[in-house]
């Protein structure tokens, strides 16, 4: 099936438009950064190239004023400002929306006379704007290399000395003493050098423009033309003959292929999300079908068939793990996406707010990433509305006057641990309070541990703020944020400290697809307990069965856990074993103990998802085909613990 274009460049202009933001934000804290304003200025550039190749005729007239404006920028004739990085942030997201097709004519109009009142601005403290160029020049001398993989990248050296010659009157000689020998001559990379000479008025803006899609990767040395040559040219007059470079050339060859070997090209190919969800769907069924074999061959006394089944399992289980690699993505994919919200944060709430980042190189299946960005901006959005006081506060504090939020992530077994952290004000525990009694939440004065408190700031309509305000205070956000971690099969703690600030933990599965998983017996039935949840696996002797009859809690290690007996609660009508176990399951630092009549063993789980009639069922988050065909539902961890809880208050209470 042929991939439209437009859908193409849609990608495209989205990765564009995501570099230009990042350069911007960038640039906002280091105005002077030449590199930055050219990188902007190429991402704008390209955009609007290609905007006018696919049909995208607004969006191609509209960023041109963003791209002119960032040009005088580049050439000096204007100072980059605080006013117009602002500006050209706004005009980024016009331009999303002009990708999209939905973006109102009155709008763009509205940001080019602000942008074009920003250059005025900044132009009345920069360089006049009939000022010379700087660096004309009556001619240049200029040597340059372009990268090995300059042409398999659709760049064509002919054409670059094409756009040189058109500047001003030009000489070339070619430099081969990079070239390797015939037998290791790859065709489609390039070795040449070129000495060029220009003679007229020529600036090295306009040198620098005929390069700018390939600047960041090649070699380019520019001197005036009355000056000496820079390092690496050769002197038209001094150029050697031919047969000469013909004959020092191999001395340099091993070099240059010892090079190429180390550090081979990558190439990356775009895949669309939908056909790995496929193909990870195929694999899951692969994986259910090799357990099916393994159990077939388990039963039988077949040699050849047992060693068969083996490598199939062992060639399946490389594929999942291969699979599982393809669909993670590193978190700094999702914390780049914050550094903008923290930009428009600090612009709205009037505070200084500086954002730190760790652990970005952790990855997380894709899905998990998609999901996780709107629990994120709701607590991302409270810890700058309500935790961080405002410059004068933070000073009367004995603060700095920027306040702090840290985003870090970490790998912890099959588990991402994803912090956020503000050096604010803190939770008001008595205003928490106060609330929860209001709605009803807890009993007054009743006695509740500190991490139950906090976590009532979680509950629909919770809110402590005295005002709404169009960020937070509605009593919304952290009740989406609860039930998008729990339907991930997650956990939040929160801690904070008065004075000092907060700190929100997200323990978050790695993947969503394929879990290693501890199957269980209740009944007649098989139930998986996701492994990452278990702590620990006791006995429960009939006589200890019988002894807790009425009280459900165990001693363990001199604290009181409650367990749920799973046979009562699924009603299974059948007869507990005489020799039944107690899974410990935790969620965050709650624990409870699930009562099971058998333990089975690891496994290997492939989820698949409940069917609207049976999605209502708190009990279970999913499904998983067994060996045998039969199907074994997946225990939600997070419903179970919060099920006993009122169960362990009592006793706590009664104790």
């Amino acid at each position: 099936m042929t991939e439209d274009p437009t859908a193409t460049f849609r990608v495209e202009a989205g990765e564009l438009l995501d570099q230009v933001e990042q350069g911007l934000l960038d640039l906002g804290h280091r105005l002077g950064d030449m590199a930055l304003v050219n990188a902007v200025f190429r991402g704008l550039h390209t955009l609007k190239g290609s905007g006018a190749m696919f049909g995208f005729d607004a969006l191609a007239a509209f960023t041109h004023h963003c791209e002119s404006a960032f040009d005088r920028v580049r050439k000096g004739e204007v100072p980059a400002t605080a006013e117009l990085v602002s500006v050209i942030l706004s005009a980024r997201d016009h331009m999303a929306a002009l990708v999209d097709g939905a973006a109102p004519q009155a709008e763009g109009d509205a940001i080019l006379a602000r942008l074009a009142a920003a250059v005025e601005a900044a132009r009345g403290g920069g360089a006049p704007a009939d000022a010379a160029p700087a660096g004309a020049q009556q001619g240049v001398r200029l040597f340059f290399r372009l990268p090995a993989d300059a042409m398999a990248n659709g760049t064509n050296p002919l054409m670059l000395l094409d756009e040189l010659r058109e500047l001003g009157e030009a000489e070339v000689r070619v430099r081969t003493d990079t070239l390797p020998p015939l037998g290791a001559l790859v065709p489609n990379e390039c070795h040449l050098g070129w000495d060029v000479t220009l003679r007229g008025d020529i600036t090295r803006e306009a040198i620098e423009d005929v390069f700018i899609f390939v600047m960041d990767d090649m070699t380019l040395e520019i001197a005036p033309l009355d000056d000496a040559a820079p390092a690496g040219v050769v002197p038209v007059a001094e150029t050697p003959p031919a047969t000469t470079i013909a004959a020092v050339a191999p001395v340099a060859a091993p070099a240059i292929v010892a090079s190429a070997s180390v550090s081979p090209a990558v190439e990356n190919v775009r895949v669309p999300a939908d056909r790995l969800d496929a193909l990870m769907d195929r694999v899951g069924e692969l994986v259910i079908a090799q357990s099916r074999l393994s159990q077939l061959a388990n039963n039988r006394h077949d040699l050849l068939l047992r060693s068969v089944t083996e490598d199939i399992e062992r060639l399946s289980g490389e594929l999942r793990d291969t699979m599982m690699v393809l669909r993670m993505v590193p978190v700094s994919s999702l914390f780049g996406r914050f550094r903008r919200l923290i930009h428009d944060l600090a612009r709205d709430t009037g505070k200084a707010i500086e954002l730190q980042t760790s652990g970005e190189t952790t990855e997380v299946d894709k899905t998990v990433i998609e999901r996780l960005f709107d629990p994120l901006v709701h607590i991302i959005r409270n810890s700058c509305d309500h935790g961080l006081e405002s410059p004068a506060d933070r000073i009367a504090a004995g603060k700095s006057e920027t306040g702090l939020v840290r985003l870090s992530a970490h790998q912890a077994g099959g588990e991402v641990l994803i912090t956020i952290v503000d050096d604010g004000r803190g939770i008001d525990r008595e205003r928490v309070r106060a609330k929860g009694e209001a709605n009803g939440l807890i009993e007054p004065g009743q006695q509740i541990a500190d991490d139950e408190l906090l976590g009532l700031i979680f509950h629909p309509g919770f809110s402590t703020a005295a005002q709404v305000t169009n960020l937070s205070g509605r009593g919304v956000g952290m009740d989406v944020v609860k039930r998008t971690i729990e339907s991930l099969r997650g956990a939040i703690n929160v801690a904070s400290e008065p004075g000092k600030g907060s700190t929100i933990t997200l323990r978050i599965p790695l993947t969503l697809a394929i879990i290693e998983g501890l199957l269980v017996r209740v009944g007649e039935s098989r139930y998986v307990i996701p492994l990452s949840a278990v702590e620990e696996c006791l006995e429960l002797s009939l006589e200890d069965d019988l002894r807790s009859r009425g009280r459900s809690l165990i001693t363990l290690r001199d604290r009181l856990v409650p367990f749920v007996r799973l046979r009562d609660l699924f009603s299974t009508g059948t007869r507990p074993d005489p020799h039944q176990k107690i899974v410990v399951v935790a969620t965050g630092r709650e624990r409870v103990g699930l009562v099971v009549d058998q333990i089975i063993g690891n496994h290997q789980t492939v989820i698949k998802s409940l069917s609207a009639f049976h999605r209502g069922v708190g009990s279970f988050s999913g499904a998983t085909i067994l060996g045998d065909g039969n199907v074994a539902l997946i225990l939600d961890v997070a419903q179970l613990v919060a099920m006993a809880q009122p169960r362990e208050e009592t006793l706590r209470a009664a104790s």
